[in-house]
Protein backbone atom coordinates (compact mmCIF):
# COMPACT_ATOMS: atom_id res chain seq x y z
CA UNK A 1 0.00 0.00 0.00
CA UNK A 2 3.02 2.39 0.66
CA UNK A 3 3.78 2.15 -3.32
CA UNK A 4 0.11 3.27 -3.66
CA UNK A 5 0.46 6.14 -1.80
CA UNK A 6 4.04 7.04 -2.84
CA UNK A 7 2.97 6.85 -6.63
CA UNK A 8 -0.59 8.84 -5.75
CA UNK A 9 1.84 11.80 -3.92
CA UNK A 10 4.35 11.89 -6.91
CA UNK A 11 1.25 12.20 -9.34
CA UNK A 12 0.20 14.96 -7.09
CA UNK A 13 3.57 16.59 -7.21
CA UNK A 14 3.49 15.86 -10.95
CA UNK A 15 0.10 17.72 -11.37
CA UNK A 16 1.71 20.84 -10.01
CA UNK A 17 4.51 20.63 -11.56
CA UNK A 18 2.37 20.54 -15.24
CA UNK A 19 1.08 23.36 -14.27
CA UNK A 20 4.02 25.14 -13.39
CA UNK A 21 5.88 23.39 -16.88
CA UNK A 22 2.64 23.99 -19.31
CA UNK A 23 2.36 28.04 -17.59
CA UNK A 24 5.85 28.71 -18.22
CA UNK A 25 6.40 27.36 -21.59
CA UNK A 26 3.49 28.91 -22.52
CA UNK A 27 4.24 32.51 -21.31
CA UNK A 28 7.69 31.68 -23.06
CA UNK A 29 6.63 30.76 -26.60
CA UNK A 30 3.07 32.67 -26.89
CA UNK A 31 3.98 35.94 -25.12
CA UNK A 32 7.62 36.36 -24.98
CA UNK A 33 8.31 34.17 -28.17
CA UNK A 34 10.59 32.12 -27.65
CA UNK A 35 11.73 29.47 -29.39
CA UNK A 36 9.45 26.38 -28.71
CA UNK A 37 11.70 23.88 -28.19
CA UNK A 38 13.52 26.41 -25.69
CA UNK A 39 10.55 27.64 -24.16
CA UNK A 40 9.56 23.97 -23.27
CA UNK A 41 13.41 23.23 -21.65
CA UNK A 42 12.25 26.09 -19.66
CA UNK A 43 9.31 25.28 -18.33
CA UNK A 44 10.71 21.38 -17.59
CA UNK A 45 13.23 23.06 -15.48
CA UNK A 46 11.15 25.01 -13.46
CA UNK A 47 8.86 22.28 -12.68
CA UNK A 48 11.75 19.94 -12.02
CA UNK A 49 13.06 21.98 -9.38
CA UNK A 50 9.64 22.12 -7.64
CA UNK A 51 9.58 18.87 -8.57
CA UNK A 52 12.50 17.99 -6.37
CA UNK A 53 11.47 19.62 -3.30
CA UNK A 54 8.54 18.61 -2.90
CA UNK A 55 9.49 15.03 -3.44
CA UNK A 56 12.19 14.98 -1.27
CA UNK A 57 9.83 16.26 1.60
CA UNK A 58 6.70 14.64 1.14
CA UNK A 59 7.04 11.65 -2.13
CA UNK A 60 9.81 9.93 -1.07
CA UNK A 61 10.36 11.59 3.34
CA UNK A 62 14.24 11.69 1.97
CA UNK A 63 16.92 12.16 4.98
CA UNK A 64 19.88 12.26 3.26
CA UNK A 65 22.39 14.79 3.80
CA UNK A 66 23.97 14.45 1.00
CA UNK A 67 21.19 16.97 -0.63
CA UNK A 68 23.51 18.52 -3.42
CA UNK A 69 24.04 14.68 -4.69
CA UNK A 70 20.28 13.62 -4.45
CA UNK A 71 19.67 16.78 -6.47
CA UNK A 72 22.15 15.78 -8.84
CA UNK A 73 20.47 12.34 -9.50
CA UNK A 74 17.01 13.99 -9.62
CA UNK A 75 18.56 16.27 -12.22
CA UNK A 76 20.09 13.55 -14.39
CA UNK A 77 17.04 11.41 -14.13
CA UNK A 78 15.31 14.89 -15.23
CA UNK A 79 17.59 15.93 -18.08
CA UNK A 80 16.70 12.25 -19.61
CA UNK A 81 12.95 12.68 -19.17
CA UNK A 82 13.47 16.31 -20.90
CA UNK A 83 15.22 14.13 -23.85
CA UNK A 84 12.47 11.91 -23.97
CA UNK A 85 9.98 14.39 -23.83
CA UNK A 86 11.47 16.94 -26.32
CA UNK A 87 11.86 13.64 -28.70
CA UNK A 88 8.38 12.78 -28.09
CA UNK A 89 7.15 15.87 -28.88
CA UNK A 90 9.00 16.03 -32.44
CA UNK A 91 7.75 13.03 -33.12
CA UNK A 92 3.71 13.94 -32.62
CA UNK A 93 4.34 17.33 -33.54
CA UNK A 94 6.53 17.28 -36.48
CA UNK A 95 6.14 14.05 -38.13
CA UNK A 96 2.79 13.10 -36.94
CA UNK A 97 0.84 15.27 -39.41
CA UNK A 98 1.09 18.38 -36.84
CA UNK A 99 -0.50 17.40 -34.31
CA UNK A 100 -0.92 20.24 -31.78
CA UNK A 101 2.36 20.88 -29.85
CA UNK A 102 0.37 21.13 -26.18
CA UNK A 103 -1.35 17.24 -27.22
CA UNK A 104 1.48 15.93 -28.40
CA UNK A 105 3.13 18.16 -24.96
CA UNK A 106 0.83 15.99 -22.58
CA UNK A 107 1.34 12.36 -23.98
CA UNK A 108 4.88 13.31 -23.88
CA UNK A 109 4.34 13.89 -19.75
CA UNK A 110 2.48 11.19 -19.13
CA UNK A 111 5.22 8.46 -20.77
CA UNK A 112 8.18 10.57 -18.95
CA UNK A 113 6.04 10.22 -15.57
CA UNK A 114 6.70 6.68 -15.36
CA UNK A 115 10.08 7.03 -16.22
CA UNK A 116 10.80 9.63 -13.83
CA UNK A 117 9.02 7.77 -10.90
CA UNK A 118 10.53 4.12 -11.68
CA UNK A 119 14.14 6.24 -12.07
CA UNK A 120 13.77 8.42 -9.34
CA UNK A 121 12.44 5.24 -6.46
CA UNK A 122 15.08 3.47 -7.64
CA UNK A 123 17.91 5.53 -8.17
CA UNK A 124 17.37 8.77 -6.92
CA UNK A 125 15.77 8.49 -3.53
CA UNK A 126 16.51 4.51 -2.65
Amino acid sequence: MDLFFRILKFGLTGFLGMAIDFGATWLCKEKIKINKYIANAIGFTLAVTNNYLINRVWTFESTNTHWATEFSKFLVVSLIGLGLNTFIIYLFHQRKNGTNFYVAKFFAIVIVFVWNFLANMLFTFR
